[in-house]
């Protein structure tokens, strides 16, 4: 695992507006970095994150049977008790899921650490499944990578094809796409998988979440008051289970994507629970709840949020001693504690890998990279490839 440096190609600005790449660049920093390139080989990719990202997936497949029936872990992950018959009726009737993302702890060497499973509202997708295969393809072209070049990405193609198999499974005549107001990077992502699917064959139609209606038999509705049957938000379902139409959803018998289900695997609190279920396991880190372990009075630790995203509300806590690294506006649900695993450094940049699932199957890769020991909403995305 290498960090390359790279000429960055000369247009690449110009085909960004040209692809509708908007958030190249977020707040005067630039988001898209092709200055340099991560390199792997086959064999670290194979072995050290696909296979992992499959078998770790597997493990949080487990984790939800576990949770879905019982009552004190619904509590822990912090699951409204009026929302228990929503989640458990979807796993039980294994609402098909679009995609996840794992992010990773990896240096090229040793073996991956899960961190966290972005299961519901991964971001970064455009970019991981189109943008990065473009340059690759480009720069191979002009000679700047070698010929043999290749990249760790199914993910377009899988997405247009789990498009497809949900359409069919749903029998969907029409599907709604929606993202929050004034979120370019979300209505960006949103607007890719809109793309596919109409890739797939489905008819599609957008709208921003706070557009949706409610009607008065009970099914939510857009501006045009055509009903919302089937709907992929790029909105947290602890958002979604807490909000005025909470009460709503379980009747409404809308087609989430992603599904009710996915509640328990984008929490934190599956952390804990994974180092129960499979302890000592060479890609999960050691990890427990605050408020029922002693374990962070020695040795050092990071401190989460069960709800957090992007980086928000971290802390590092060394023999007992906390110290806040990030703020934000998660925490009063409560926290865990992870064993600290230091992301690794190139170039003074600490690394993260997000390994992409569709459809249950590992589909690629994306690399971010931070000055700060915190990657978060803002951390660069670079390009990889495997040489």
């Amino acid at each position: 695992m290498l960090r390359i440096p790279v000429p960055p190609r000369g247009d690449w600005q110009q085909q960004a507006t040209e692809f509708g790449f908007h958030f190249h660049t977020m707040y005067g920093e630039p988001y898209w970095d092709e200055s340099a390139y991560y390199q792997f080989s086959l064999a670290q990719i194979e072995n050290h994150i696909e296979d992992p990202t499959a078998q770790l997936h597997q493990m949080c497949l487990e984790a939800v049977d576990r949770i879905i029936n019982d009552e004190q872990w619904l509590h822990r992950f912090c699951i409204p008790p009026e929302h228990w018959d929503l989640i458990y009726h979807s796993w039980q009737e294994r609402d098909p899921s679009l995609y996840s993302r794992l992010d990773l702890v990896y240096d090229g060497k040793n073996p991956a650490k899960l961190l966290e499973n972005n299961a519901d509202t991964p971001t970064s997708l455009y970019e991981s499944g189109f943008w990065q295969w473009l340059w690759l393809e480009q720069q191979v072209d002009k000679l700047v990578l070698p010929r043999h070049s290749d990249q760790f990405n199914s993910l377009q193609e899988k997405l247009i094809q789990r498009f497809v198999e949900i359409g069919q499974h749903y029998a969907i005549e029409q599907m709604h796409f929606t993202c929050c107001k004034d979120t370019e990077e979300d209505r960006g992502t949103v607007q890719y998988l809109q793309d596919c699917a109409q890739a797939a064959g489905l008819h599609t139609d957008f709208i921003y979440v706070e557009d949706i209606g409610l009607g008065d038999t009970g099914v939510f509705t857009d501006l045009r008051n055509n009903p919302v049957t089937d709907c992929f938000k790029l909105y947290p379902w602890e958002f979604m289970l807490r909000e005025s139409f909470g009460s709503a959803l379980y009747e409404a018998n809308t087609h989430w994507l992603e599904p009710p289900w996915k509640a328990l695997l984008s929490n934190k609190a599956l952390l804990p629970l994974l180092w129960e279920m499979f302890p000592n396991h060479p890609n999960l880190l050691p990890a427990y709840f605050a408020d029922s372990t002693t374990h962070y009075n020695t040795g050092k630790w990071i401190k989460k949020p069960i709800f957090s995203r992007e980086g928000a509300n971290i802390s590092m806590v060394e023999d007992g001693q906390e110290t806040r690294l990030s703020d934000g506006p998660y925490g009063e649900e409560g926290y865990i504690i992870q064993a600290y695993n230091p992301l690794p450094v190139f170039d003074n940049n600490h690394t993260l890998i997000g390994s992409w699932l569709v459809d249950d199957m590992p589909a690629g890769i994306s690399v971010r990279e931070d000055n700060a020991a915190i990657t978060q909403d803002l951390s660069r995305y670079l390009p990889h490839i495997i040489a």
